[in-house]
């Protein structure tokens, strides 16, 4: 996973949703050049951000551990 492949993930779920860029914006409480960078893959953004439109589209991000020792 990177900030590419979230970008993707987040336009298609936008789309299915059927939303404009500029709607997910308002009701995420970011502005829409956010979720233009953020559906292009920018990797610098706000992490706090970026997990409020991810919540808003209601995914989830799953973090699993590696396996092996420790």
């Amino acid at each position: 996973m990177d900030s590419t492949s979230l970008g993707l993930i987040v336009r298609r779920e936008r789309k299915a949703q059927k939303l404009k860029q500029a709607e997910l914006a308002a009701v995420s409480g970011v502005g829409i050049r956010f979720i233009v960078d953020l559906e292009a893959g920018k990797p610098t953004l706000q992490l706090e951000k970026v997990l409020r439109v991810i919540t808003t589209l209601g995914c989830d991000i799953a973090i699993t551990p590696p396996t092996g020792g420790a």
